[in-house]
């Protein structure tokens, strides 16, 4: 049995003749909760009027460029006596009615209304915000920075990379002298390193606003805070500017940790984003810190002449990463730079106008010592608790970083949040993966984060890339594991290049003899690292890899030979027939 049910235009605060801009249903359409029906606009903002119940629609009024109130007739619902009264929004709602009258109000009081509001302009961020366009929904995307691309971008990952290349090209060529090719000593000319370095960030700047002006996304300058469940206010150089949203995706990002109690302030004490300006170069620079970001650092300040010396408070370089993938690097640095303690904390530092004198603890490290500079590269802290979170009722937890569900979607419905706000690892491809899923969530698909593996790359030299379970969480959880290592010393590529320091690795699931993680250290092992992260989520084993014709004489070539040694079938080794394809270890 259905109802005709008269469908008006809901309490809309003080505002009267609003004009209708667009109708979105028509006789005869089926339509669902929270379907958009009509969008309204008013001189300050936009916004949808949103069904209260599913039913098909028998009739429509209104027309664009009418003018309505609160209580005007927008159509005739047909709707079975069931579903008649109004249902609350499903998880995949597409456009959601703010929750109660005061944020319906706010909504057409504020500056601009978004259905997908987008906070912060990183990898994630804007990928995020293009996804949201291309699926058809208005978005606005609120970045601190001038330039949208986020600290990645702009004072990170791209900038860094710039670097790393220039510093690679110097050691190439150093290294050449012993193969009869010598070039003499570089001459850097800061300015002009600076400016190409500059100049590749800001093409990349141009593209991501061209990107933003043909999916008609708004861009809003400023620092953003949530200033209620579906409104945000935006502080920036043109001033104050609040949004309200249907749904929000926080992509706030983080920002670099400065060791508390120190002159972070002083210009001699700097953290990556200091280091990448390039006012100088050091005659003696400090690195505290021996992870990814510590390293990749000292290594184009090494290449441009810098003596480096390396503090790392745990017992290893790379944290976390399997110590024998470390090694070939470890090696390779300790004859370059001028100390390298690990084990060690740093006590003090004591700045002066030309220098830095710095008091160690522990390892071989001497009391103290002083640099021209000291860089802190100590890991990086979530802004969770910079965006007013808790005025939208979101949950952070003690960290900083803000809990989230497969689908991104944090303890507040409408509101999700991805990269490294939401957690480790702090990576921007993890981040845009997560990005796109948020982005579709909003509107309306089935969507959910399920990679079975993410990526890591440290841009050193040798690089060191790992994906899926490491050899050290695999003995920790007592995985019954194979695996297959193929040494560069024995590729034609590698020797070519100079570089037989590096070796890939696979292993695999004795039980399945799926491949479940690689690792892998040596020349443009960041790159190679891509096909093991495929053959993860395929669920290939060890024989789809060997047999699958990889190019020769290719460095690619040394995942399938991994392969292949586990599989036992390999020809450019020799292992003894009997030797198990485990490992020796278990």
């Amino acid at each position: 049995m259905a109802n005709k049910i008269d469908i008006k235009v809901p309490d809309i605060g003080d505002f009267k003749d609003v004009e209708v801009i667009e109708v979105l249903v028509a006789p005869g359409q089926e339509i669902q909760p929270e379907d958009p029906l009509i969008t309204l606009e008013s001189d300050k903002a936009t916004m949808d009027v949103p069904s209260p119940m599913a039913g098909t629609v028998e009739d429509v009024v209104v027309k664009a460029g009418n003018k309505v109130s609160e209580g005007s007739l927008i159509m005739t619902l047909r709707a079975d006596t069931e579903s008649s009264e109004a249902l609350p929004p499903p998880d995949t709602a597409v456009r959601p009615e703010p929750e109660t009258e005061a944020q319906l109000s706010a909504a057409m009081k504020a500056d601009r209304h978004a259905e997908v509001l987008v906070i912060g302009a990183g990898p994630g961020g804007y990928t995020a915000a293009f996804r949201a366009a291309d699926l058809g929904r208005k978005t606005v995307l609120v970045e601190r920075y001038p330039e949208l691309g986020g600290v990645c971008l702009n004072v990170g990952c791209i900038p860094s990379k710039a670097l790393l290349h220039a510093a690679k090209v110097v050691a190439e060529a150093r290294d050449m002298a012993i193969h009869g090719i010598e070039f003499g000593d570089p001459k850097v000319d800061l300015n002009r390193l600076r400016g190409w370095k500059n100049s590749i960030v800001g093409r990349l700047n141009k593209g991501l606003t061209g990107l933003a002006k043909q999916r008609k996304v708004e861009v809003v300058q400023g620092s953003g805070e949530f200033i209620g469940p579906n409104n945000l206010v935006v502080v920036g150089d043109n001033g104050v500017a609040t949004v309200s949203f249907d749904y929000a995706i926080i992509a706030a990002g983080s920002q670099s940790i400065m060791l508390p109690g120190f002159p972070n302030d002083h210009p001699r004490v700097i953290d990556s984003t200091g280091a990448l300006e390039l006012k100088e170069i050091p005659e003696r620079l400090l690195v505290i810190g021996g992870g990814i970001i510590g390293l990749e650092m000292a290594n184009v300040y090494h290449e441009l002449g810098s003596k480096i010396t390396v503090v790392e408070l745990t017992p290893t370089l790379l944290p976390g990463v399997d110590s024998d993938l470390v090694n070939p690097l470890q090696r390779r640095i300790d004859k370059m730079y001028e100390n390298i303690f690990v084990d060690t904390k740093v006590t003090r530092i004591e700045p002066a106008e030309h220098e830095v004198k710095v008091w160690f603890e522990g390892g071989a490290a001497p009391e103290s010592d002083v640099f021209d500079y000291v860089l802190v590269a100590v890991g990086r802290q979530p802004n969770g608790r910079e965006i007013g979170a808790e005025n939208a009722g979101v949950q952070v937890d003690e960290r900083g970083f803000v809990p989230v569900d497969k689908q991104q979607r944090t303890n507040v419905a409408h509101i999700f949040a991805i990269g490294d706000i939401v957690g480790q690892p702090m990576l921007a491809h993890k981040a845009t993966h997560e990005g796109k899923i948020a982005a579709e969530v909003c509107a309306g698909l089935k969507s959910g984060f399920d990679a079975a593996a993410i990526p890591s790359v440290a841009y050193t030299d040798p690089e060191v890339a790992w994906v899926g379970v490491t050899e050290t969480e695999a003995k920790q959880q007592g995985l019954k594991y194979g695996k297959g290592t193929f040494p560069w010393a024995a590729s034609g590529r590698a020797l070519g290049l100079g570089r037989d320091e590096g070796f890939t690795k696979l292993l695999f699931d004795e039980d399945t003899g799926r491949v479940v993680g690689a690792g892998i250290v040596g020349p443009h092992a960041g790159d190679l690292i891509a096909e093991a992260g495929l053959a993860i989520e395929m669920g290939c084993d060890a024989e789809d890899i060997g047999l699958t014709i990889h190019p020769h004489p290719t460095l690619s070539e040394t995942v399938a030979f991994s392969a292949e040694a586990f599989a036992g079938t390999i020809t450019d080794l020799y292992i003894p027939k009997n030797k198990k394809r485990t490992n020796p270890e278990s």
